[in-house]
């Protein structure tokens, strides 16, 4: 039997917190989910993160909920990239991206011949 871990929750995080585990739960569900309710939960989760700055707590609940930490990278990548991954995985990720776009381009090319 695992122990249960105790954290309580900086008030300024309980909505973020709330929606991240929803929003994890819905990545998770092997069951279809609306589009729509699906982006609603996405936009209010990045407008509560937007209204935050990095802390200690904002990044325990992200290390918790990886669906909500991707979005928090994705609306901070204009300034810091993937900041949240590690250096090596941001790199093969940026590395894969790379040869995703070059395969497309020469694909179109090709098309147009």
């Amino acid at each position: 039997m695992q122990a249960a871990h105790h954290f309580d929750m900086p008030a300024h995080l309980r909505v973020v917190a709330t929606l991240a585990h929803l929003l994890q739960r819905l990545e998770a569900s092997g069951k279809p989910i609306a589009a729509e309710q699906y982006r609603y939960v996405v936009r209010r989760l990045a407008d509560e993160l937007r209204k935050l700055d990095s802390d200690v707590a904002l990044d325990a609940v992200l290390q918790a909920f990886p669906a909500a930490a991707e979005l928090y990278e994705n609306l901070r990548y204009e300034h810091a990239g993937l900041c949240r991954a590690p250096l090596e995985q941001s790199l093969n990720t940026e590395m894969q991206a790379r040869a995703v776009i070059d395969q497309a381009a020469r694909a179109s090319s090709t098309n147009r011949s």
